[in-house]
């Protein structure tokens, strides 16, 4: 029932379409067939991948790309249900692991040993930073991780992170881990409020519901939020999202031609703008 529910979810994503072209040689040609391609993406991504659809319009006129974002954990959910997706940009390896089927015989990174990738097109496409973010004005002064950590000890503070299912909630776990700070314990003492994704975060920044989050550095910018600190690899290790195509692709050329581009330099230029860091 919930793998049914993750499909209806996913029919019900907003979508944000906007005309680009495929690979060469295939539909890109004036009067060549128009082409949807579908591509799953992180929530972080959504600001940076619109301006993108825009650029890409010049390069693949026949192609229109249709976006769905949401948090990774949800995409991977729709996906494994038998949405239909060309592309998957996910926010962190974990998601993209589990449908890797060269990962198929380890059970904590595969737990289904699924094997839904298209061979050879796994990329680790970005990094990101984590960040903390506070409304306008910080009214509670806060300046740092490390401070955090103890407001969250004494209870002083009221802090928005993502669910457990979410990249963005996953890693500030692991900061609470590197703090020796318990989750459940902060929980219960009414110190968290959570997002289903980093955007519910960001907004919950944004309109002062609490006195921080631990949200994207690319999120923060482009919510104009202050960032107070940032969380190091030792933290939480580092921010990849790793981009593929699925197997069940309609359009496989033109899915590969679209991650390609990602991997340009004028698609380079979009992702820095916004404090992404790419790595190919």
């Amino acid at each position: 029932m919930k793998r049914w529910l993750s499909l209806l979810l996913a029919l019900s994503l907003t979508a944000c379409g906007s005309t680009s072209a495929p690979a060469s040689g295939s539909s890109g040609e004036e009067g060549g067939e128009t082409v949807e391609l579908i591509v799953f993406a992180a929530a972080s991504m959504q600001e940076t991948l619109e301006e993108i659809a825009e650029d890409y319009k010049a390069v693949a006129p026949n192609v229109t790309l249709i976006y769905s974002f949401e948090s990774s954990g949800t995409l991977l959910d729709n996906i494994e249900a038998g949405a239909d997706c060309d592309l998957f940009i996910s926010a962190a390896p974990t998601q993209m692991n589990a449908l890797d089927g060269t990962m198929a015989d380890d059970a904590e990174k595969n737990p289904d040993g699924q094997d839904l990738l298209l061979e050879g097109t796994r990329v680790d496409l970005l990094e990101n930073k984590v960040a903390l973010a506070v409304p306008e004005g910080n009214p509670k002064n806060i300046e740092s991780f490390d401070q955090l950590a103890q407001l969250l000890k004494s209870g002083d503070v009221f802090l928005a992170m993502g669910n457990s299912d979410v990249p963005v909630g996953q890693y500030t776990q692991k900061i609470f881990a590197y703090y020796g700070l318990d989750e459940d314990s902060l929980n219960a003492a009414g110190v968290l409020t959570y997002g289903t994704n980093v955007k519910e975060v960001t907004s919950q920044v944004s309109e002062g519901a609490v006195d921080c989050g631990v949200i994207y550095a690319t999120d923060a910018f482009s919510a104009g939020l202050t960032v107070v600190d940032g969380a190091t690899a030792e933290m939480c290790g580092q921010v990849i999202y790793p981009a593929a195509v699925l197997k069940n692709s309609q359009h496989p050329e033109e899915a590969k031609a679209f991650l390609a581009y990602l991997q340009g330099d004028e698609a380079g230029t979009v992702f820095e703008s916004v404090g992404f860091t790419p790595l190919t």
